[in-house]
C-alpha cells in the first residue's frame, strides 16, 4: 500500500490475485509492479501517447509540458519497466482537488492502473487536508463511472454540453461527480 509521504512521488505496488501479474507455464503467479510516481518533463512523449491513443481531444505536448509549471497542479504516472502505462492529474484549488485527467494505455486497460492511480489522487488529496475531489465524466463513459463510484464518487449535477463533439464522438454532457474527504 502507499504510505503518507506521497509527496515523495515514489510509491508502488504489486498485483494482488493476478492484476499485474502472469502466471508462468508452473502455474506460479509472477506479479509486476507499477511504480507511481510524479510526473517529470521525461514523462511528457509517453503521456501524450496515451493521450492521443485514448481521448478523441488530447492534450497537446505543450498543454501537458505547461502543467509541470502549474503551481496548482499534481501530476502522477504508472511505470511498469520504465514504461508509462497510465497517468492522472488533478489541480489543488483552494481546499479541493479537481481531477483532471485519469488515463491508461489501451494495452494495460482492466489491469488495475486506473484504480491504482486513483487510490494515489485520494491519497495525496488527504494529505494534502482538500476537503474533497470532484471531475467530470462522459454521460457515456459508464466504466469510467463505475470506477469513480466505487472509491466512493457520487453524481452532484451535470454540465450540459460539456464536451464538445469530434471526428467521432457527439456533444455530450458530464456528470459532476464528488467525494468528500471530510
Amino acid at each position: 500500500m502507499f504510505d503518507k509521504k506521497s509527496e515523495s512521488g515514489e510509491n508502488s505496488k504489486n498485483g494482488e490475485n493476478g492484476e499485474n501479474g502472469n502466471n508462468n507455464k508452473n502455474g506460479i503467479i509472477q506479479c509486476e509492479t507499477i511504480k507511481i510516481t510524479k510526473m517529470t518533463p521525461e514523462h511528457i512523449p509517453q503521456i501524450h501517447a496515451i493521450e492521443t491513443a485514448v481521448f478523441d481531444d488530447p492534450w497537446s505536448l505543450a498543454a501537458l509540458a505547461g502543467e509541470l509549471n502549474n503551481p496548482h497542479a499534481m501530476y502522477i504516472v504508472a511505470e511498469k519497466s520504465a514504461e508509462i502505462v497510465g497517468y492522472a492529474g488533478m489541480w489543488h484549488v483552494v481546499n479541493e482537488g479537481q481531477i483532471i485527467n485519469i488515463a491508461t494505455a489501451p494495452q494495460y486497460r482492466k489491469n488495475g492502473v486506473a484504480s491504482l492511480l486513483l487510490e494515489h489522487l485520494i491519497q495525496l488529496a488527504t494529505c494534502h487536508e482538500m476537503m474533497g475531489l470532484t471531475l467530470e465524466v462522459r454521460l457515456s463513459n459508464i466504466p469510467a463511472q463505475k470506477l469513480y463510484q466505487k472509491y466512493g464518487f457520487q453524481q452532484e449535477g451535470i454540465r450540459k454540453n460539456y464536451y464538445a463533439a469530434t471526428k467521432t464522438t457527439p456533444r455530450e454532457d458530464a456528470i459532476i461527480m464528488w467525494k468528500y474527504l471530510i
